[in-house]
């Protein structure tokens, strides 16, 4: 028999600064089996740094042919797509061509190597953007984990900061060039 995905609810507050946006959203979030925590803190960050109307997790790990987040129009048109990991030129390169801006989130402990090996072959790709999340932040924040979480994250100049029921972290979010 199949692992079930693991359920998180989450409140969030968001304050960011650099695009004077504010809203308090309330997302639920599947753990897929083969995932690790800090790849769902992630897909939780990536979220509340581009939060927008009509915003949403697709089905992840369980379609390869989806974005982890997109913002689709109302005639169902995909306007941002947003990856996780090291994904292949190939995969950004589609990505790329069916919306008219992508963003990719890099965020454990090898993205260094993957960017160093990878970024002459992402470059050329002008609606893309490649972001890193520092990795020793990410198991800082993956340690916050519950079932049902509060959260209030501020998000200014390349730092979010997070605060969940007693326990604060500061998530630096730097754009790979």
């Amino acid at each position: 028999m199949a692992t079930k995905p693991t359920i998180y609810k989450l409140n969030i507050a968001i304050s960011d600064f650099n695009r004077n946006y504010y809203d308090s959203i309330q997302l639920t979030v599947a753990l897929h089996p083969s995932e690790t925590v800090e790849r769902m803190m992630a897909r939780i960050i990536a979220y509340c740094l581009n939060s927008q109307e009509n915003m949403a997790f697709s089905k992840g790990l369980a379609a390869v042919e989806e974005p982890d987040i997109w913002v689709k129009s109302l005639d169902d048109q995909i306007k941002l797509w947003i990856d996780m990991g090291e994904p292949i030129p190939d995969r950004v390169k589609k990505s790329s061509r069916l919306a008219p801006a992508v963003k990719v989130y890099s965020f454990n402990s090898k993205s260094n190597t993957w960017w160093e090996q990878n970024k002459s072959k992402m470059q050329p790709f002008n609606n893309v953007q490649f972001y890193q999340f520092d990795w020793s932040q990410m198991q800082v924040l993956a340690s916050f984990v519950e079932r049902t979480m509060d959260w209030s994250i501020s998000i200014s100049g390349d730092s979010a900061y997070i605060a969940a029921e007693g326990k604060e972290c500061e998530l630096t979010v730097r754009e790979l060039v």
